[in-house]
């Protein structure tokens, strides 16, 4: 998943973490090498770490894998994920990390920086990913890692509501405003939409909407933030008028509250990932199905939306380092992705995996794998989440008035600048 961490004990593993990266001869960064892994199947003990769902299920794969390479013994511990980051960071800093684990897409640069990840070697295949997917594991140019699963967002709306207030899905964002608006007034929804008012992670909800507008976080290099050009501060005043015409609450809402909402009514359309799909059939039941759909982003310059998820990452100071590449690319399999998906519903990384029946044959999860051909993740600097916390405060400033779109943009680079890439 997108990673997240306390700010003050992430703050303090990151220099912890950073000075062990400056003792290493091998310091992480752009010019890495990837070294090759040798042939044949996997010998010894690989030691992973996994998170969440994925470490209880991640011995089902690793069974499979065993019985390929029976010399091979997998030991999977999982890990919850709120203690994942400073757990991963406590063991590059004391040199004790286990061969591979499971690392979110936004930990990617701050462990790659400090030296701790083995470049991803070649023969794992870039180009068999969904691109928004493998640019999360880049880091300076150099791939520190695999995508081993993806998702992304997309708009859930009341397609009974909608065809009461004669709306299609929006195409662009003058659609957008017109489909919120129509489901509030003509098809009785109290929000027509719900847009994210601030809080931990409003960027997600807000990022694609500047992506959208042809914005960018960093300039080309990731060396210079561009959080007040004149494309953020247009998607800023888009995302601003949805509270201003009242078509969102402009209150954060309650655990349950949204997929209630949708349910019954209140909240004609939100933008969310592939999770809400059982949380919605969950809610509704069965006589629900026929009431709901997806589509995706809505286009103006583009129709980028976010795409977030888990990468797969090899330890420098792995004690079996070419046997956990082995793995890491036995995961990535289509098949085995496919397979994994019917295990946890994780969204396979693969292209080829979509072509699967299981995947192609559904039609909102083909909704999903057309989106992530168009899609896009923050970039790879050590410092996003702390970028990202100055987002959400001025983000939430925006909506409440407390602020204009321009002010809160120069805000934005102000602060982002100084915390530096």
């Amino acid at each position: 998943m997108t990673s997240r961490r306390a700010g003050a004990v992430g703050a303090a593993m990151l220099g912890l973490i950073m000075v062990a990266g400056c003792g290493r001869d091998d310091a992480g960064g752009s010019g890495d090498a990837a070294a090759p892994v040798a042939e044949g199947a996997a010998t010894g003990e690989i030691t992973v770490w996994a998170m969440g769902t994925e470490g209880e299920k991640l011995s089902v794969l690793a069974k499979d894998f065993e019985a390929a390479n029976p010399q091979a013994k997998v030991n999977v511990t999982a890990i919850p994920w709120d203690a994942a980051h400073d757990k991963i960071a406590t063991a590059i800093a004391g040199r004790q990390t286990p061969d591979a684990s499971l690392v979110g897409t936004t930990f990617m640069a701050e462990f790659a920086k400090s030296g701790a990840l083995d470049p991803t070697p070649s023969v794992i295949d870039g180009k068999t990913f969904f691109e928004g997917g493998w640019d999360t594991t880049v880091v300076d140019g150099t791939s520190y890692g695999v995508p081993w699963y993806v998702e992304t967002r997309l708009l859930y709306y009341r397609s009974d509501l909608a065809t009461k207030a004669g709306q299609q899905a929006p195409g662009n964002w003058a659609d957008l405003t017109a489909f919120a608006t129509a489901m509030k007034q003509n098809a009785g929804a109290k929000w027509g939409i719900n847009l994210q008012a601030g809080g931990k992670g409003a960027w997600q909800t807000f990022m694609p909407f500047a992506w959208q507008a042809g914005a960018s976080i960093t300039d080309d290099a990731a060396k210079q933030f561009t959080l007040d050009s004149p494309d953020f501060v247009k998607a800023l005043e888009y995302y601003k008028s949805f509270f201003d015409a009242q078509l969102t609450p402009s209150a954060l809402l309650r655990p349950g509250e949204l997929e209630q909402g949708f349910v019954d009514g209140s909240f004609g359309a939100f933008f969310s990932g592939p999770w809400h799909m059982s949380l919605i059939k969950e809610q509704g039941g069965p006589d629900f199905t026929d009431k709901w759909a997806v589509a995706r982003m809505p286009k103006e310059a583009a129709g980028t939306s976010f795409v977030g998820g888990g990468n797969l990452a090899v330890f420098k100071d792995a004690k079996n380092r070419d046997a956990a590449w082995k793995f890491v690319q036995y995961l990535t399999r289509p098949e085995v992705q496919v397979k994994w998906y019917g295990e946890t519903g994780d969204l396979p990384s693969v292209r080829s995996a979509w072509q699967d029946q299981k995947l192609s044959g559904d039609p909102l999860l083909k909704t999903f794998g057309d989106q992530l051909n168009e899609a896009k993740s923050p970039p790879a600097i050590a410092t996003w989440e702390q970028v990202a916390t100055v987002i959400d405060t001025k983000l939430e400033e925006v909506v409440k008035g407390v602020t204009t779109p321009a002010d809160a943009a120069r805000a934005m680079q102000a602060e982002a600048t100084s915390i530096g890439v």
